[in-house]
């Protein structure tokens, strides 16, 4: 199944490292983001899930919920996050899925629907396409795709950034412009027209009639 920016999130039931969960019920009302991992025991996702590990307390700040997938038994898991504590310095609290059917996968289009088998005799090199993020509004609907090669590694403050400027354009009719961090001046959408953006936001600046900058909204 081919799946697009604004899609609903397909749901599914799955076991995890926290006790089986419907996707959809575990999101509730808040953002999510399902990151994935081609096998346990691998050595770039490793410091991935060790960072994520250090920086959940950012996500929870926004809102937002983690939750891990790997094609491998849940009980690998439990092994695997020992030794994330152990070489990345912090304890993995967010639940990790456990996709031994390769179901999950298939149904966020990680690997063909066709795809035979289970996770059993699988390599890392077999499941490289199961390297993704996907950041899932509390509206189900998935806002984000990212799919990262195994020997480059993901980037989680990128993830951070990127979700700010989501719940911050989801609040007001901004856009973030290129390289934007939190704080600086953000763009005027095309659909705000002059008179409404002198009230929404006073002392904008017209630098083109298509493009206008006010300071981030509060």
């Amino acid at each position: 199944m081919s799946l697009r920016i604004n899609d609903l999130a397909p749901d599914f039931t799955a076991q995890t490292t926290h006790g089986p969960l419907r996707f959809h019920d575990w999101i509730g009302d808040q953002w999510a983001i399902l990151f994935s991992h081609p096998k346990d025991f691998t050595p770039v996702c490793t410091t991935e899930l060790g960072y994520m590990a250090r920086i959940e307390p950012e996500f929870t700040r926004r809102n937002a919920r983690l939750i891990g997938l790997s094609v491998d038994p849940v009980d690998n898991h439990a092994r695997w996050v020992a030794d994330i504590e152990e070489t990345q310095g912090a304890k993995v609290n967010y639940p990790m899925i456990g996709d031994t059917d390769l179901a999950v996968a298939k149904l966020y289009n990680m690997l063909p629907a066709e795809e035979p088998g289970t996770s059993d005799g699988r390599t890392a090199a077999t499941n490289a396409t199961v390297r993704s993020v996907f950041i899932i509004g509390p509206d189900k609907r998935i806002k984000l795709m990212l799919t990262y090669p195994m020997t480059t590694e993901r980037n989680f403050d990128e993830i951070l950034r990127v979700l700010d400027s989501m719940q911050l354009t989801a609040r007001h009719k901004v856009a973030t412009p290129v390289n934007w961090r939190p704080g600086e001046d953000v763009i005027i959408t095309p659909a705000v027209g002059d008179e409404e953006a002198a009230r929404s936001f006073p002392g904008f600046k017209t630098i083109k009639p298509y493009l206008r900058t006010t300071a981030q909204p509060a």
